[in-house]
Parts: C-alpha cells; structure tokens; sequence
C-alpha cells in the first residue's frame, strides 16, 4: 500500500530556525517546505551601553526579554567578562520573558526564575506587570520593530521604560521564495506557519514582486493558515487572508498541532 502523502507546510522563519523547525514539522507530520520570510541581523543602538550600566548597577528593576533572539543578540555584544558579570547582575533584577521558547534561553544562561505572564504577548506583559511597576524601571531589550504597546502600557502604569534594540528584521530575497509563491498560486502549499507581522509583510511583498497580490490571498484562502497571536493574525486579515487557526499557546509547537487538527 503506498505511502499516505504528507500535506506541504510552508514554514518561513529564519534561517537560524530552520533545522528544528523542520524536524518538529515532520514529526507532525506535514511535509515541510522552507522559505524564510524574515531575517535576522544584529544591531547595537544608542541605548545599548547605557542598558548594561543600568543591569550592572543594579538600576533596573524590571529586565524585559520578548524573544529568544533579544536575548542572543544582547549577549553576542559583549565580552566573555562581561557577559558573566551580566548575567550575574541580571539576577539582582526581575527578569521577565514573553513566553516558553524565551524562558528556555533565559534558563540556559543561568536565569532560573524568569516571571511569564499569563497571557504571551505584550498585552500579557502589560497586563501582569502593572499592578507593581510605579515608580520603577523597567528595561526592553528586541528588536527594531517591537509593538509599541508594551512602552507606552509600562509608562501609562508609572514605570520608567528604557527600549533597547538589539536586533533588526529584514525580507530576504532568493530563489526559494520566489518557488513558495509559484507554489502557493498553484495550490501546491495545503498550510502555511506565519509567527509574526514582519513575516505577513515578508511574504505579501514577494507575492507583490511577482504580480501576484490579489491572486496570493485567493489561494492562502483555499488553504490552512495558521498564526501566532492576534497580531499576526490581524495582519493576515488586513491584507484580506482568513485566519483559520491562532493557538491559546504562542509556540511553534501548538501552532502546528492547531494546523494539524484543522487539517
């Protein structure tokens, strides 16, 4: 009896995202179809060396992590001297992650509590830091494109709020996004992964390149489109895609259990 054939996922994280993502995409069962939407590049703004003097001095109260990544590309910034003495000050502080994959990498470089808020997203942060954040400050290290909505909500409840941008997103240009396109006007794609905005907007400026901006959404429509967070799919939404799933869980993981049952 032959092979049932496994549904094409398109997954477009970065690159740096790519081995574990296929796997786990496998172990689902889809078959996956990488093309990288987003890329990832360090940056080092004026805020930066003031960040680390604040940790080091124990001036920040609040450390705020909202990705895995922010917390990489600050560490990549710095010395191996500096990096332990970082660390080692970033526990005087209350160190806050955004959701499990950022716990996870706080854990591995030594932050053993990191505080999550119940609901995973910005909101969630503002939302569970509020009732304790007067008068205190309150440190964000992410990217260049972070939501404004977690300065503005920390300010709107008495924190002092320093950003800090440690990394930077841009749209990568090649072959193989240039083939998910081509495959997804030819209803080769039964689902799609997106996990931010900058992916949406990654992925709609190829399909615009191409001529293809109204015929794009007519066949995401025809296909499973999975999101992480309302954001995201508020995004899919305003450029006229339906969001057939958003998992209660902001991860990798429960986004393609969500896509898998629907499938």
């Amino acid at each position: 009896m032959a092979e049932e054939k496994r549904p094409v996922l398109a997954i477009m994280r970065p690159e740096s995202y790519r081995e574990k993502s296929e796997a786990l995409a496998r172990d689902y069962g889809f078959e996956p179809l990488y093309a990288p939407m987003i890329r990832l590049e360090g940056m080092k703004d004026e805020g930066f060396e003031p960040f680390v003097r604040r940790v080091l001095t124990e001036k920040s109260d609040y450390v705020v992590f909202t990705s895995a990544n922010g917390i990489s590309f600050t560490l990549d910034k710095l010395s191996e001297t500096e990096k332990k003495n970082f660390i080692t000050a970033l526990k005087e502080s209350r160190v806050i992650a955004i959701g499990p994959n950022t716990e996870k990498e706080l854990i591995k470089i030594g932050i053993d509590n990191p505080f999550l808020p119940g609901d995973y997203s910005s909101e969630g942060i503002v939302e569970a830091l509020c009732p304790e954040v007067k008068g205190k400050i309150v440190d964000l290290a992410r990217s260049a494109f972070g939501a404004k909505v977690l300065i503005e909500g920390l300010e709107k409840c008495g924190a002092t709020v320093y950003e800090t941008r440690v990394y930077t997103l841009s749209i990568p240009e090649g072959a193989i996004q240039k083939e998910l396109i081509e495959r997804t006007l030819a209803e080769e794609v039964d689902a799609f992964a997106f996990t931010s905005s900058m992916m949406v907007k990654g992925f709609m400026k190829h399909a615009e390149r191409l001529g293809a901006e109204e015929t794009i959404k007519g066949a995401l429509n025809r296909a499973v489109v999975g999101a992480i967070g309302t954001p995201t799919g508020n995004t899919l939404k305003e450029n006229g895609v339906n969001v057939n799933v958003i998992p209660d869980e902001f991860t990798f993981e429960a986004l393609l259990k969500a896509i898998k049952s629907q499938l």
